[in-house]
């Protein structure tokens, strides 16, 4: 019996440009997805703003795990390529505004990993390995004071 691929869908925010929307969705099937949906949030002004430049949808422990095995190979290294062009290129965000993130969303569990354009090596190579199940409530960022993937709301749940 066949798998079916990863269906990813993504959601940017308003300010991405089109060129930057078509490198990603390219860059989210070469690392295993190549089922894309592509979708614009409405643009927010105020209190209540996005607080993330790209937010991709999809089965985050398959995702994971496809990134860290060998039909992709490196899938970790590419990963934080994708995320640094996207954060590099701020998707036409002002340089004085908080960098905004890539999100990952995992729509069964609701369970959300943050990744930030600066992170280290390590916390891809950790991320392509890390076990979800252990988490439930989310989102997930990395701890590089400690060097690993934390959820602050399941710590402070107990």
């Amino acid at each position: 019996m066949t798998e079916a691929p990863l269906r990813a869908e993504l959601l940017f925010a308003h300010d991405v440009s089109e060129e930057l929307e078509g490198e990603l969705a390219a860059g989210f099937g070469e690392l295993g997805a190549p089922t894309v949906r592509v979708r614009r949030a409405v643009d927010h002004r105020g209190p209540a703003e996005l607080q993330w430049l790209v937010l991709a949808s999809l089965p985050l422990q398959a995702f994971l795990s496809g990134l860290g095995g060998e039909a992709v190979k490196d899938g970790y290294r590419a990963l934080k390529d994708l995320v640094g062009r996207l954060t590099r290129r701020g998707g036409g965000a002002a340089p004085e505004q908080t960098p905004r993130p890539l999100v990952l969303h995992d729509a069964r569990t609701e369970l959300q990993i943050v990744l930030e354009g600066d992170l280290p090596q390590s916390a891809y190579e950790q991320l392509a390995v890390l076990d979800l199940t252990r988490f439930t409530v989310g989102p997930l960022h990395y701890d590089r004071a400690l060097g690993r993937w934390r959820s602050e709301l399941d710590e402070a749940a107990g």
